[in-house]
């Protein structure tokens, strides 16, 4: 019998419902991850831009008028 490559398994029909049940469930679990990924890596950002106002602002114009 010969061997079916991985990328070629992958795409063939689940042979049981349980399977298709569990890849969904899967890919619903990689959805709700990746949405978790999103919201903290823009929160972060936000921080981010948050301090580096926060610290110019608290520097005031005269850190642009300072001898090089």
């Amino acid at each position: 019998m010969a061997r079916v490559p991985d990328d070629v398994r992958n795409e063939l029909p689940a042979e049981a419902p349980e399977a298709s049940a569990e890849a969904q469930a899967r890919a619903a679990f990689e959805r709700r991850r990746r949405a978790r990924s999103i919201a903290l890596a823009v929160a972060l950002a936000a921080l981010v831009i948050l301090f580096y106002v926060v610290t110019i602002t608290k520097m005031g114009p005269q850190i642009l008028d300072r001898p090089l």
